[in-house]
């Protein structure tokens, strides 16, 4: 069941930029901002995504040092 969220004390600049977003793309702010909020939620927060990185990392069992990356980089550019 869907819910309603408040928010408060938004600066007044920053409502007018979402405002003109919102307008920008023929949506009411609602609407605008509740395909936002999707959009968020949907993604994986930065810590999800750095635990996930780091476990790929462990599974793999190889690790590539900031020297191996460079070394490889600048031996395409010869």
């Amino acid at each position: 069941m869907p819910v309603q969220i408040t928010i408060r004390d938004v600066p007044d600049d920053v409502r007018n930029e979402l405002a003109s977003r919102a307008a920008l793309r023929g949506q009411s702010m609602q609407e605008f901002l509740r395909g936002e909020l999707e959009r968020i939620a949907s993604r994986p927060s930065a810590d999800a995504l750095m635990a996930e990185i780091r476990r790929r990392v462990e599974a793999s069992g190889t690790r590539i040092t900031p020297s191996e990356i460079l070394r490889a980089r600048d031996a395409d550019r010869r």
